[in-house]
């Protein structure tokens, strides 16, 4: 036995019931997230943990031995955040899948393992419901959530996944268990720690508990859709919707991702459409109704050829279907390079056309689809990664793009994370500064700097 596997072994007695797996077949499917960073390393090992006490073990053992530790989730990340290292522990948090929901309080206590569609299912046994719905929430865990601050569809109007979370049970490198904020609606004691885990990626802390808020279950919502012939209608009309109200949905298609979703779905999209809008409210009686109304007649003042409107939750729910399916279509096109880039929303409009020039001038065809409403995009980049020069072309347009979005007074990412592929880009958004101060927060909280090395800093 190596001194190697006289250590895992030393771990193991330490965490009998979590599971410690080294065959190469098996960890190959933990070495990357859905991003698949093509330098991600090989583990020395997984590790599946059960509890909040195996990860504290873990993370003992790791500081012992000086072996870095890299929190994964479901894998569903698309920023590189989960990407193993050479020599390290994968330690995954799917195992931990508790949760306990308080009606009266409506609030719930969640381990990071749940799946989100899960969760929102166990809520909703009580007459409740847990906004946030990442395009992926059928596949993405909680905890993943929260390690990046995910958005969603309904981000617009209902927030982020920062705005449901009241507290944590957070592991720290040196495998001390800490207690952030609780079941509590209004709480200033102390320093607003909560927030600073929420969206740290695993470099400062492992989530191993969240307590979340919980709203009544949704209102029926009714959904407006058109289609536009030209880009600059369609960021027209989000502008003139977005300055009068907040609708429960605003999405947006261009004209590739329409056509990937159309083939895979025959809804009978138009495919000669530059633009496609899907909008929602979810206003209590008359209310939706002139919410509707305004929108339509919105979509129609912008040059909409096509406006559909419907009241039927499953009609508007089929629209939402084929939003939520226009990655995975698109990515039947080719290897994805996906970006996640949002700016303030008057700079939406000149995003889009500088996202289409890129991929002009690159030669590349880059899908848009975007959360309109609050301006975060997601162009995706295809490309072969067999051909060199078309992978070259797709990592200079995904550099030009963050370069653009800052350019515009926005941001490299508005919910999946800095992780590995964006961190490059980092600085130049925030700052030296804040680049220096960030530096210090992880090095006072993990001065081995053994938690995920290489993602974000």
């Amino acid at each position: 036995m190596t001194v190697t596997d006289e250590r895992l072994g030393d771990l193991q007695t330490q965490i009998p019931n979590a599971s410690i797996i080294t065959d190469p077949d098996v960890t190959e499917s933990y070495r990357r997230d859905w991003a698949r960073d093509p330098d991600a390393g090989r583990p020395l090992a997984v590790v599946r943990a059960t509890s909040t006490e195996d990860v504290q073990a873990v993370m003992r053992w790791a500081t012992a031995h000086n072996i870095p530790v890299v929190p994964r989730g479901a894998g569903s990340g698309l920023s590189g955040g989960a990407t193993a290292v050479d020599g390290g522990i994968v330690l995954t948090t799917e195992l931990m899948r508790n949760i306990e929901v308080n009606p009266v309080t409506r609030m719930a206590v969640v381990q990071p393992g749940l799946i989100n569609v899960e969760v929102k299912r166990a809520v909703a046994e009580h007459g409740l419901w847990y906004p946030p719905d990442p395009s992926s929430f059928e596949m993405c865990s909680i905890g993943g959530n929260a390690a990046t601050n995910a958005g969603g569809l309904c981000c617009v109007k209902y927030g982020v996944t920062t705005d449901y979370i009241l507290g944590l049970q957070v592991v720290l490198a040196d495998g001390t268990a800490v207690r952030l904020g609780g079941p509590r609606l209004k709480d200033s004691a102390g320093l607003s720690l909560t927030k600073l885990f929420v969206g740290s990626e695993g470099t400062l802390g492992i989530i191993t508990e969240i307590t979340i808020r919980l709203l009544p279950e949704q209102a029926p919502a009714s959904t407006v859709v058109g289609s536009f012939a030209t880009v600059q209608d369609a960021t027209n009309a989000i502008l003139d919707i977005t300055r009068v109200m907040r609708p429960a949905m605003l999405e947006f298609m261009d004209r590739a991702s329409i056509g990937a979703v159309e083939s895979g779905m025959n809804m009978g999209l138009d495919l000669n459409a530059h633009g496609m809008l899907i909008a929602q409210s979810d206003s209590p009686g008359e209310d939706r109704i002139r919410a509707t109304e305004f929108m339509a007649k919105v979509f129609h003042d912008n040059n909409a050829s096509d406006v559909f409107t419907t009241d039927d939750p499953k009609e508007g729910e089929a629209f939402t279907a084929a939003r939520r399916f226009a990655i995975p279509a698109v990515e039947r096109l080719g290897n994805l390079l996906l970006e996640d880039v949002g700016v303030p929303l008057p700079a939406l409009p000149a995003l889009i056309h500088g996202i289409e020039d890129i991929a002009a001038r690159h030669k590349l065809l880059v899908a848009v689809i975007a959360h309109a409403g609050d301006g975060n995009t997601h162009p995706l980049i295809v490309h072969d990664p067999t051909n060199e020069d078309e992978t070259a072309r797709a990592n200079l347009a995904f550099g030009e793009i963050m370069d653009l979005a800052i350019s515009l007074g926005g941001t490299i990412t508005g919910e999946h994370g800095v992780g590995r592929l964006k961190k490059g880009w980092l600085p130049n958004q925030i700052g030296e500064d804040v680049m220096e101060l960030t530096r210090r927060i992880k090095s006072a909280l993990d001065p081995q700097h053994i938690l995920n090395p290489g993602a974000v800093i």
